[in-house]
């Protein structure tokens, strides 16, 4: 059995190591990496809040507050409470440090996250979120994984090298995440409980014979080898590293942001860390009842807001912060109503932050239109793509080139303006906004759309209150000038839907009735 072949075959074996607090487990998929000719590049850091996120209990849309108050009754958080970023959207009352980091620049929220044929199920829709899919694609390997397979060929064989030492990137989790994941190998390392580095072992030395049995355990040296030069690194990283900043023992998050602070400190050149903060499946008891700016899902943002803003604030009295930004993201958001139970159920899109000293501060995307005739089940509908997110951070912040980004993720991304220069000044409120007229609204059979389009792509298309694509109206190239687009929906039922316009990289969710 060749190497190549273990290592497919063998993906969930772990190799325990130890390192200063946390368990290193390197699997046999597993890899590391560093950018060619880019040693102290920037480093990206995944959040990952599992469970389903509830995003109007996060980012509330102010000026939709008759609407929600109508729709969730048991659980919105009472108007003066909400902090104001800006006059028409706020942030939960728990969120104190997450409103100063917008007002210091360092914060922008992304609205309405998500894909066309929304899947509710926790485990397909995480699998879609990881691979980088679309609804109806069933991937094996990740989006981060897949670009680095395109940069490194042959990959794992010959790693670590002189050139490439340090990990690829670092899962903080007993194991691996799947958005690593390449056609051969995974390319993170994972750490997960605290202890000081211990090397493996390595076992008898393979008989001399050329049998299956001797070529596998040849295999296991090969990869325990490579797990204790990977592991050697990260103890010397760790090491030299250092935190300034004081991170509450109590902040389970913010214990996996230390590591990463820590670790980025001492010189590691791992380039993608991923973190995770579970409990956000909140069908139930999300709110205390009676006092809804407190409870389950009150403590969750607490815990996101001191541990992001502590996180970013080490890293700026480390000096890295030029070379750090980090992302929130969740496999879906919750429905508009309430559910009987003081909680919500799954649902569609939600927004996420991207936050570091480089983001581009602002609210990129309108807020969702919420009256009280809000449909059963009815969730947020789509503004901005996922694949649009992880695209502007491959290209923006880790230098990839559009073509590598098209030919391992999406070819239909549109860039959102989140990320700057860390020498420019920031701040937009409406980066990705579109101006769009839409009537008859409501209708019996048809609308129009009139918009101004700069020439260039134009996606358009109609979502129903469960988030389903239910009609494709345009997927091309058009010339700059005024748009008027008829769309006939004559064969549609009778119900809400909501018309997504994405003209080159400004985006438009419009919600329409059809009587």
């Amino acid at each position: 059995m060749k190497r190549r072949q273990f290592l497919q075959s063998t993906s969930l074996m772990s190799l325990p190591i130890m390192l200063n607090g946390m368990e290193v487990s390197a699997f046999t998929k597993s890899s590391l990496f560093n950018f060619a000719g880019d040693k102290e590049g920037n480093v990206l850091v995944l959040i990952q809040l599992n469970g389903g996120n509830d995003g109007l209990n996060m980012v509330i849309p102010i000026d939709q507050y008759q609407g929600l108050t109508a729709v969730r009754p048991t659980i919105m958080l009472p108007e003066n409470s909400v902090l104001k970023l800006v006059d028409k959207t706020g942030l939960h009352s728990a969120m104190t440090a997450m409103q100063n980091m917008y007002k210091e620049g360092e914060l922008a929220v992304v609205q309405a996250v998500g894909y066309p044929n929304q899947n509710r199920s926790h485990f397909r829709s995480t699998d879609i979120w990881t691979s980088g899919a679309s609804a109806n694609e069933y991937l094996t390997s990740g989006w981060t994984g897949r670009y680095f397979d395109e940069k490194y060929e042959g990959y794992p064989e010959a790693y670590p090298n002189a050139e490439y030492p340090d990990p690829f990137a670092i899962t903080l989790s007993s194991i691996v995440s799947e958005t690593c994941q390449g056609e051969v190998a995974n390319y993170s390392f994972s750490l997960t409980s605290e202890a000081s580095v211990k090397l493996i072992e390595l076992t008898e030395a393979a008989p001399i014979e050329n049998t299956c049995y001797s070529d596998k355990l040849t295999n296991i040296h090969a990869t325990i080898k490579q797990s204790n030069a990977y592991a050697t690194t990260v103890k010397s990283a760790f090491d030299k590293g250092n935190n300034i900043a004081t991170y509450p023992a109590t902040n389970r998050l913010a214990g996996q942001l230390k590591t990463v602070a820590n670790l980025i400190s001492g010189g590691l050149k791992t380039k993608i860390y991923i973190v995770n903060l579970g409990g956000f499946d909140t069908h139930a008891n999300q709110v205390d009842i009676g006092t809804p700016n407190i409870g389950s899902h009150a403590n969750l943002m607490a815990t996101i807001s001191e541990a992001v803003s502590i996180f970013t604030s080490d890293c700026k009295s480390l000096g890295i912060h030029e070379r750090v930004m980090g992302m929130t993201f969740s496999e879906f958001g919750r429905q508009i109503r309430a559910n009987n139970s003081y909680g919500t159920d799954h649902g569609t899109a939600a927004p996420l932050f991207v936050f570091g000293t480089c983001v581009n501060q602002g609210i990129y995307g309108d807020n969702p239109e919420i009256t009280s005739s809000v449909a059963a089940q009815e969730g947020v509908p789509m503004q901005n793509d996922f694949r649009s997110v992880y695209a502007t951070l491959l290209i923006d912040w880790l230098g990839a080139s559009e073509a590598d980004v098209k030919n391992v993720l999406y070819k239909d991304f549109q860039k959102i303006p989140f990320v700057k220069g860390c020498s420019t000044p920031s701040g937009t409120e409406d980066g990705s906004n579109l101006n769009v007229q839409l009537s008859p609204n409501p209708t019996i059979s048809n609308a129009n759309l009139t918009f101004d389009h700069p020439g260039g792509m134009l996606h358009i298309s109609v979502l129903d209150t469960i988030g389903s694509l239910v009609l494709l109206q345009t997927s091309k190239s058009v010339s700059r000038g005024t748009q008027n687009i008829n769309i006939d929906l004559s064969n549609l039922a009778s119900g809400t839907y909501f018309i997504r316009v994405a003209s080159m990289n400004k985006i438009k969710t419009l919600r329409l009735v059809k009587i």
